[in-house]
């Protein structure tokens, strides 16, 4: 897949005008309909200045690709990855200490004096 998944994207099937406020929402994970309503507060407190935003990332920001998650577990993690990268890092490193920790296990369990397990792989034979 060439499409970056940590990249924002407009969402135009999903959104109402330009896309913008439902690729936010795909991008943060946070339900549409509070991007919108925090949309229109925005524009409403900066008396209209967010417009321009709003369309200059509709026309800078590409369109979100059809194909960009496979599955919905897929879309779940690459949003948490887009808001707390060094959180995901150390959960990817715990889980890879975990599986080291039970592979040393494995290899100790399988190398040490178990005269069950060497019986059983006699009995094998």
């Amino acid at each position: 897949m060439s499409a970056s998944r940590t990249k924002f994207y407009t969402d135009k099937p999903n959104g109402k005008w330009m896309g913008v406020c439902a690729g936010i929402s795909d991008y943060t994970g946070i339900d549409v309909t509070f991007v919108r309503v925090a949309m229109v507060l925005l524009t409403v407190v900066t008396n209209g200045v967010a417009i321009i935003g709003y369309f200059a990332a509709g026309k800078l920001a590409p369109a979100k690709p059809y194909d960009l998650y496979e599955t919905a577990d897929d879309q779940k993690f690459w949003q948490g990855v887009r808001t707390n990268t060094k959180r995901t890092t150390a959960e990817v490193r715990s889980k890879f200490r975990e599986l080291d920790r039970r592979l040393a296990d494995v290899e100790t369990y399988y190398t040490s004096r178990n005269t069950r397990l060497a019986d059983e792989i006699e009995a094998l034979r």
